[in-house]
């Protein structure tokens, strides 16, 4: 600052300063209130502040069908970019590039992956000891993470919603296919590996929010797979038909949108369409807490589907993907066990897509193969027929 005039000039300068020093603080909250007020409507992509993404049930995408191009919705435009950025920026283990595919001959039509970084690479897996295990602040959690790593938070904007629980959505950074992210209940909240209403309802609302018939979103249970027991589900894109999507089911208690699975591997199905997304969401959560109070491991599987049928419906039908099906598989436990050389029995494998861990058995492998190693980790018939009845009578009666 020069000085132009008397002393006394540059003394009122000095107070001047002095002022609006003192003022600062005032001016930063301010400014700190009008950013978090522009957050409601425009909110900030950043590592303290994360995207937030807002969402209703007019955002449901009500008439996709599979083989025809579509705009990409919000949701999937949030998801691929967010995810694209931090692969750019090297916050994975490794560069996932495209990925060797190929469909195995046979009925089933396994879409099998070649993803030997994910086998050798990834974070090794918790010791989970059983089903219902307590959160162990020590281990690996979602707490841990780069802040960099978060894509976005989701928010429910409707009178009805739980504010009480965000979802944050997060890359994996040990990525199976595609936009392979996770979506997490408040973090912060160190919820075990146990599914919960709430993050079934985001599940199934995050698929109805895509316009791709190609995101699924899955649940590996403690002893299914899960590697990490801190609540999570996986997000992500697969280009290819699975055969689960127009699969024959047989009614069980439809009311409650409570299906069997006809086609091997066995295991249940709900379906859903956007108008009853909380009730089926409850339903679903009642199946699973019954699995969990008989230390009975699980896998879930979403994906857009047909409606339920228990025969093989024209093309029209069989393309039509309006409405969510939700597989459920309960399953051996796999405490301490060995994992395959080839693949793991777990949430995408169940549904049929293989990420194989090494080239040999990537080209070799047939179709008798996977389900011979799928079989090993499946209910005994016996078993799953009463375990069926408990829960047909369980749904009944709610």
């Amino acid at each position: 600052m020069r000085r132009k005039g008397p002393g006394g000039q540059l003394l009122r300068m000095q107070s001047r300063c002095i002022s609006l020093k003192l003022w600062c603080p005032y001016l930063q909250w301010k400014r700190r209130r009008f950013i978090h007020m522009q957050t409601m409507f425009d909110p900030p992509a950043g590592p303290t502040m994360p995207l937030q993404f807002v969402y209703s049930d007019q955002d449901f995408v009500t008439d996709p069908c599979r083989g025809m191009a579509t705009k990409p919705a919000k949701f999937d435009t949030t998801i691929k970019t967010g995810w694209t950025d931090r692969m750019d920026r090297g916050l994975f283990r490794y560069n996932l590039g495209d990925l060797q595919t190929r469909i195995l001959p046979g009925p089933l039509s396994y879409v099998a992956q070649l993803n030997v970084q994910r086998g050798t690479q990834r974070r090794k897996p918790q010791e989970i000891l059983r089903i219902q295990q307590e959160f162990d602040a020590k281990q690996f959690n979602f707490n841990k993470i780069n802040p960099e790593e978060i894509i976005c938070e989701m928010i429910k904007d409707s009178e009805g919603g739980d504010e009480s629980c965000r979802m944050v959505v997060l890359v994996n950074v040990s990525p199976l296919e595609f936009g392979h992210c996770l979506f997490v209940p408040d973090p912060s909240r160190c919820f075990p590996q146990i599914l919960t209403t709430f993050i079934i309802q985001v599940g199934i609302e995050s698929v109805l929010l895509s316009t791709d018939p190609g995101f699924r979103v899955g649940f590996n249970s403690l002893g299914a797979f899960a590697s990490v027991n801190h609540l999570h589900m996986h997000g992500y894109y697969l280009d290819r038909e699975l055969k689960i999507e127009s699969a024959p089911v047989k009614p069980l208690v439809p009311g409650q949108g409570f299906y069997r699975l006809l086609d091997f591997p066995g295991g249940f199905m709900f379906y859903t369409e956007s108008g009853s997304v909380e009730k089926i969401s409850r339903a679903i959560c009642k199946v699973t807490d019954r699995l969990v109070a008989g230390n009975i491991a699980h896998n879930l599987y979403m994906t857009r589907g047909c409606p339920p049928c228990d025969h093989i419906q024209n093309e029209g039908d069989r393309l039509s993907r309006k409405g969510v099906r939700i597989a459920v598989w309960p399953r051996l436990s796999s405490f301490g066990a060995k994992e395959e050389s080839a693949f793991n029995v777990a949430l995408c494998e169940l549904a049929g897509h293989l990420p194989f861990k090494n080239k040999k058995d990537f080209e070799q492998a047939t179709e008798k193969d996977v389900i011979e190693i799928t079989q090993r980790y499946l209910l005994p018939d016996a078993e799953f027929q009463t375990l069926e009845e408990q829960l047909t009578g369980h749904l009944m009666d709610s």
